[in-house]
């Protein structure tokens, strides 16, 4: 019988999971509250409200579930519905069926770090959010850590990608952070989120150890300063203004992701000169050679 993995929130991270495990051989459903929305995906659809007990019954047995929603908005009722509220319900849904889950996957964030002055993290640094955001993130990740079902937090840093390209439109407009102080930023190419998952559901299935919790970032910290200098270079333009952070929610730290490599993943993109090379390259970013 095929594994099936439930994809709950099914976005683009979510689609780029989905058609790899349909690749190797899974049956695939995306759930989202607009199934219509994944139409062209190639991935089976259907619509649920992830905080509507009697939403989430119609949704059928699974191997695996993945919990990858996101906020409709950033604000703090959004967010307690899309993380504690929507997994609390998910988990009481599926941990209570004959059939349950081998595990279950739930994609955080490194917004439930607090540090700011450079500090390298990884998953055994205090996460003390103040933030509402990062708050109610980890109160989600408790609420999975608790339940009896088997789970795995994964928290990804700044993900970026193709249509995730505010970075590259700011140093397009001549628009840079400032050299001092070091704001150190940390991210993720869509794409290796897709891997991530992926690979650490192949692990699962196969009954390799999985642990509770990976820090999910590139393997090359930097400061902001410094990637928008080579994004500048990439697009031959001058810096004309320098600016306060783009990023002004998330502090400066050093995610280590040495938990995930020592469990075999390969990135994809291990630093973001090759990631963003991508985006450029398929974004239409760089300028036309003479």
């Amino acid at each position: 019988m095929k594994t099936t993995t439930l994809i709950l929130g099914c976005g683009d991270i979510g689609i780029g999971l989905g058609q790899r495990l349909r690749a190797a051989g899974q049956r695939v459903v995306g759930v989202r509250r607009n199934a219509a929305a994944l139409a062209d995906s190639g991935l089976e659809a259907a619509g649920a409200d992830l905080t509507d007990p009697a939403s989430l019954a119609a949704l059928p047995d699974a191997d695996i579930l993945v919990y990858v929603a996101s906020a409709d908005r950033f604000e703090e009722e959004a967010y307690r519905a899309a993380y504690p509220e929507g997994l609390k319900t998910v988990l009481a849904e599926f941990g209570a069926r004959k059939r349950v889950p081998k595990r279950v996957f739930f994609v955080s964030s490194t917004s439930v770090y607090s540090q700011q002055a450079g500090e390298e993290v990884d998953e055994a640094s205090s996460a003390d959010p103040t933030g509402f955001a990062g708050a109610l993130m980890r109160e989600a990740e408790q609420t999975l850590l608790g339940h009896e079902l088997p789970g795995t937090t994964v928290r990804f840093s700044g993900i970026y990608g193709p249509g995730r390209d505010r970075l590259i439109r700011q140093v397009s407009e001549g628009r840079i952070a400032p050299a001092s102080p070091a704001m150190y930023t940390n991210r993720i190419h869509r794409d290796d989120c897709a891997g991530v998952l992926a690979h650490l559901i192949e692990r699962t299935l196969a009954s390799d150890p999985v642990d509770d919790l990976y820090l999910a970032s590139d393997c090359e910290p930097a400061p902001l300063h410094e990637v928008m200098s080579w994004l500048a270079k990439q697009l031959k333009v001058e810096a004309t203004e320098t600016i306060q952070s783009p990023l002004r929610r998330r502090a400066s730290k050093r995610c280590q992701n040495a938990r995930l490599l020592a469990s075999g993943y390969e990135f994809c993109y291990p630093s973001y000169r090759e990631g963003y090379a991508q985006v450029l390259r398929e974004g239409g970013f760089l300028p036309a050679k003479a």
